[in-house]
């Protein structure tokens, strides 16, 4: 489980940090967006016209912590701060558009990205 965010929300909240944030306070950046893993995954397939079970599942590395929770509340109350893209299907949307509309952005880094993972992850 992690709480997931979008981008535009994520930025606002460090920024409202950087400008109203108290120096050597800790504020974390949340938006009650806690979704599975493999429910995300299975939401981009589908925003893709991709079967859901298109990919590939792995075991869990040892140790791996099965949730990563996010209490926002800090910095909501004490600076105000609100997410603004709360719609979680909306936001998967938006941000599939525009890997798709900026292709030329991502398309020359993939191939390495790809290989130096596969090449830290199978020596």
């Amino acid at each position: 489980m992690r709480d997931w965010i979008y981008v535009d929300d994520h930025s606002s909240g460090v920024h409202a940090i950087l400008e109203r944030g108290t120096p050597g306070e800790t504020y974390l950046i949340g938006a009650d967006g806690e979704r599975s893993n493999l429910n995300v995954i299975r939401g981009i397939l589908r925003e893709m016209d991709q079967p859901e079970d298109a990919f590939d599942h792995v075991t869990d590395r040892p140790g791996h912590d099965l949730r990563y929770a996010i209490d926002a509340t800090k910095l909501r109350d004490d600076l105000g701060w609100q997410p603004q893209h709360t719609d979680f299907d909306a936001g998967l949307r938006d941000t599939i558009d525009w890997y798709r509309d900026n292709e030329p952005w991502w398309r020359d880094r993939k191939g390495p990205t790809e290989a130096q993972y596969a090449k830290a992850t199978h020596p």
